[in-house]
């Protein structure tokens, strides 16, 4: 019988990159699972130095943060990597994107800056477009009234632990009718409204569906084919403006004074 080897000891890091990546196309039906397996090889394929966790099946120090939901389209998905040797951060952007199946883009990399807040912390609202065909703009917009005009909007869904009910109304900054793009025409083959939703990241986490099944609750509103759901941005919220901010800014700034 072969002897157990030891408990590998941990990885230092010496470096963190944090990444920005878009799911699009018919890779927004990745799981996060799915996503994860496909980093992990893209990381190996591109030679990128990861520092690894000690103990006995060792793994690479990845941290993910505020995945969307299957079915949705993303341009702010984001991933923080633990690296046992300094790299150049637009090299591994280059090389990890040539290594992820097309879809799976890599738009962004920067050095994390020590003592900056965790990823998860700064991402704390985020901006989503949710397309509806079969419907017409004024339809939405009257559905979207009587939904911010009440003071709360419960809704369920099913979870982990079970049906669970909750107010799908306090998480939402703000919800209004765009007008709807050439690209959103096409998409939806005909006639579609378009909304632009700004929400507040909280427990339980409130989703794009979660304020479709609040205004089917306040205004009855149901479009005849699937919506189409895309993350449009994902970083701090501004109480203040309703606007959610870019969770790079100060990574940005530092490389541009060093």
């Amino acid at each position: 019988m072969a002897r157990p080897q030891p408990d590998r000891e941990a990885d230092v890091p010496v470096q963190r990159l944090r990444i920005r990546y878009a799911k699009r196309g018919r890779l927004r039906f990745t799981s996060h699972r799915d996503f994860q397996r496909a980093l992990e090889r893209a990381l190996r394929r591109a030679a990128v130095p990861m520092a690894f966790s000690g103990g006995f099946s060792p793994h690479p120090r990845v941290s993910y943060a505020g995945a969307a939901p299957t079915g949705s389209a993303s341009e702010a998905e984001y991933v923080e990597i633990a690296l046992a040797e300094r790299v150049d951060p637009d090299r591994v952007r280059a090389d990890l994107d040539a290594s992820l199946s097309d879809g799976l883009d890599v738009l962004a990399v920067v050095e994390a800056v020590p003592g900056t807040p965790a990823l998860p912390e700064l991402l704390t609202g985020s901006v989503w477009e949710i397309v509806l065909p079969g419907l017409t703009e004024g339809d939405a917009a009257a559905a979207v009234r009587a939904f911010l005009a009440a003071d709360r909007v419960e809704v369920e869904r099913m979870t982990k632990k079970g049906m669970r009910r909750f107010d799908a109304r306090a998480a939402v900054v703000r919800c209004e009718v765009s007008r709807a793009s050439a690209r959103a025409l096409a998409e939806s083959r005909g006639e579609c409204a378009i909304l632009r939703l700004v929400v507040r990241h909280g427990t339980p986490a409130v989703r794009p569906d979660d304020v479709l099944a609040g205004l089917r609750v306040v205004a009855d509103l149901r479009p005849p084919s699937p919506p189409a759901v895309t993350r449009l941005r994902q970083g701090p919220l501004d109480e203040g403006t309703g606007e959610v901010l870019d969770p790079f800014a100060s990574e940005t700034r530092a490389a541009r004074t060093t």
